[in-house]
């Protein structure tokens, strides 16, 4: 038991300020730490859903794609053409003019005849993408000049080796 009586002045006043600081660190320190964890848990589960959903579109966007020659798949394709230098998915350098294209589930090296409004481009697979729902492909800039696609346009696709 705390005895009173035998206080030395300035003492209790000490006492109670250590104690009051102590459970100010402890009161803030808490809700900061169960916040964060709240966030972090938050952020994990939306996570965990964007993931899930991104993959259900990966997967309907690439449904007809076979693993050999002779496959063909249809939708919206794009082009890339800022990131020239930068490393691709494969490990090659990007090069804007080259006749090359990101696809999200097709090896490396696949060769494409891409088609647009009737004019015809072999492209080679050597990156991921794209990574904007409802496309199938992302162009070089070079592919894309060659078979007139300005912006978002439809194409079609066949594996030809």
């Amino acid at each position: 038991m705390l005895n009173t009586n035998k206080v030395v002045p300035g003492t209790l006043t000490r006492s109670r300020t250590a104690f009051a600081l102590i459970a100010a660190t402890l009161l803030v320190g808490g809700s900061i730490s169960e916040a964060s964890a709240k966030s972090r848990h938050h952020r994990h589960h939306s996570h965990q859903a964007h993931a899930h959903k991104a993959k259900s579109n990966w997967m309907d966007a690439n449904a007809a794609i076979g693993s050999g020659s002779g496959h063909s798949f249809a939708g919206k394709a794009s082009f890339y053409g800022n990131e020239s230098g930068s490393k691709t998915a494969s490990g090659q350098r990007f090069n804007q003019n080259a006749l090359t294209a990101a696809h999200r589930s097709l090896p490396f090296g696949t060769k494409l005849r891409v088609t647009h409004r009737g004019q015809s481009v072999v492209v080679t697979i050597n990156d991921r993408g794209p990574f904007i729902k409802g496309r199938v492909l992302d162009l070089s800039t070079g592919a894309a000049r060659a078979i007139g696609l300005t912006g978002v346009g439809h194409v079609t696709a066949e594996v030809v080796s």
